[in-house]
Order: structure tokens, then sequence, then C-alpha cells
């Protein structure tokens, strides 16, 4: 069990890791060993999130996430597969961390009679100025 917070635990059978040649550091290696993982995540058929985490979750994905609601997070930047693996799962736990956050409500506000009072004047002085900017007449 992967602990995200103190009320979501991911079991790591929902994860799955897949191993592919990477594009970034490796030296000679490069294109002898398959370093970077390529990690999916079934977020619409997780049983460990909850649905409003799931759907904040699968806003937060945008490109990563597939038509079927599969996360899809790659990681090629350091040269082992075991620091990749370790930094693919950091970044899915941190995504799901952030959607478990509950967005606070917007409050609708008016504005005050003092701002209301300070537009209006701005206008006023705005519409004399282009009122100088007219023809000049010869009275």
């Amino acid at each position: 069990m992967i602990r995200v917070t103190d009320t979501i635990s991911i079991d790591e059978e929902e994860i799955e890791e897949s191993f592919v040649r990477s594009s970034g550091p490796g030296g000679q290696n490069v294109n002898k060993l398959s370093t970077a993982v390529q990690l999916r995540f079934d977020v619409r058929r997780s049983p460990s999130l909850p649905n409003d985490v799931a759907i904040r979750l699968m806003r937060l994905a945008g490109k990563r996430l597939t038509k079927d609601g599969v996360l899809v997070l790659i990681a090629q930047n350091n040269r082992t597969q075991e620091r990749n693996r370790a930094e693919a799962r950091e970044r899915l736990i941190e995504l799901i961390r952030e959607a478990a956050v509950k967005p606070v409500p917007r409050r609708a506000t008016k504005p005050t009679k003092a701002s209301k009072t300070k537009r209006l004047e701005g206008k006023k002085l705005r519409s004399n100025v282009k009122d100088m900017r007219g023809k000049v007449r010869m009275d």
C-alpha cells in the first residue's frame, strides 16, 4: 500500500509500470538499456480514490490522461530504472495529493461605493482628455 494522505492509500497492484528505452541521460548505455519508466494508473476504475478526488485528478492530468481514464506518467531524467521508477511514483503521489485538496468556493462580492465613485471619476477624466483631442474651432 502506498500512503498518499491520511485518508487515501493506493494498492501497488493498481499501478502498472513498464520500462522503455530512454531519450534522457545514459551515456553508452542509452541505446542498450530500458531505463525510462512508463507508469499507468487507472483513475476511473480505482477503488482507492473517492469520486470527487478522481474527478479533480482527471481534470489536473490534462494530456497525460487517455480516453479510457488512464493516467500515464513517463520518467526518464535519471540513468537508472530505480530512480526513474521512484520519480514516476512520487509525481503520481503529488498529483493525487493536489487533487485531494478541496477547492475553496468563491464568494460573490459587490464593489464598494468608493470603488464605483473612483471608477466613474476616472472615466470622466479620460472622457475630458479625449474631448480635448477634437478639432479646433475658431469661434
